[in-house]
């Protein structure tokens, strides 16, 4: 409940400032609508209307207020539109059918396994490499750092493009935009983990004449266990991401990305926040999974989960 209780004071709360933006979001439009549909509107001339705000316009015309929760094409859908539109997509669709959302998070989903995947195996190989070799420390450490300066939105159509030159499409160049956003946070964690052990236990496992090899199987790694599940939570999230976004610009079918490009594209806003609530859940329930696992793993270890 310690957990739990400030989670769902947070939730409550942006629930709160979402229900409250939606008249004044979608006023102006409401009122052209209702203007049409013979209903009194005040001022009664959409020129009048636009020197209002939408907050100004709602408070003038209080009657149509029940009207923006429920506006077909709204700029900022309802929160209960929204739900509705999961429910018909996820549930009320078969997980074969392309308008299923659960169909489309595969999709987005094996590009983001497989970068992450590729992102932490590289991400602990150049940790143990940093910390091991004064050299990579000095020349590798500052390059891992300045590449995440690059934006994404940049380079993911970069990467598309090269890849796509060289007959590479589909999967792989997804991924690897995945694994360019995971494998920064592992390699910091790693890093901070091996390095975690502290002068004392070093001097002990000298004192034992122990080698390089049995230092970082039975003090470095099992120390460093902490870290690298913080790390792993990071990057899953920071992998679908990437996915999403290398979605955008290859005008790809199919996966969260290309379900908010057709909400966006033929007006339907729905689309777009449905996809993108089913992008965040799927990425919680990630993040849980590695907390689960990070629980499970630690207490064998004995050590406590943070």
């Amino acid at each position: 409940m310690k957990s739990i209780l400030p989670v769902l004071t947070v939730i409550s709360a942006i629930l709160l400032f979402w229900v409250v933006c939606v008249p004044p979001m979608n006023m102006h439009l409401v009122a052209d609508q209702a203007q049409r549909d013979d209903l009194v509107v005040t001022p009664d001339t959409p020129a009048a209307r636009q020197e209002f705000s939408g907050a100004g316009l709602a408070l003038r015309n209080a009657h149509l207020i029940p009207l923006t929760y429920t506006f077909v094409r709204p700029r900022l859908p309802s929160p209960h539109q929204v739900a509705g539109e999961m429910y018909r997509t996820i549930i009320g669709q078969k997980i074969t059918s392309k308008r299923s959302l659960v169909y489309h998070g595969w999709v987005t989903l094996a590009p983001t396994l497989l970068g992450f995947l590729i992102g932490t195996s590289l991400g602990i190989l150049l940790a143990v490499g940093i910390v091991y070799s004064r050299v990579m420390d000095k020349s590798v450490m500052p390059w891992a750092i300045v590449s995440q300066t690059i934006p994404i939105l940049a380079l993911a159509p970069m990467i598309i493009v090269v890849l796509g030159s060289m007959g590479i499409q589909g999967l792989f160049p997804k991924s690897i935009i995945a694994a360019y956003l995971s494998f920064f946070p592992v390699v910091v964690g790693m890093v901070k983990g091996l390095r975690s052990p502290d002068a004392m236990q070093l001097d002990l496992l000298r004192t034992y004449n122990a080698s390089k090899s049995q230092g970082f199987w039975a003090l470095r790694l099992p120390a460093s266990a902490p870290y690298l599940f913080a790390s792993l939570k990071i990057g899953i999230s920071a992998s679908l991401v990437g996915t999403i976004v290398a979605e955008l610009p290859t005008g790809a079918k199919a996966g969260f990305g290309a379900r908010m490009l057709v909400g966006d594209q033929y007006g339907q806003p729905l689309v777009s926040w449905a996809a993108l609530f089913a992008a965040a859940l799927t990425a919680a329930a990630l993040v849980g999974l590695f907390s689960v696992i990070e629980r499970i793993t630690l207490k064998r270890m004995g050590m406590a989960a943070t």
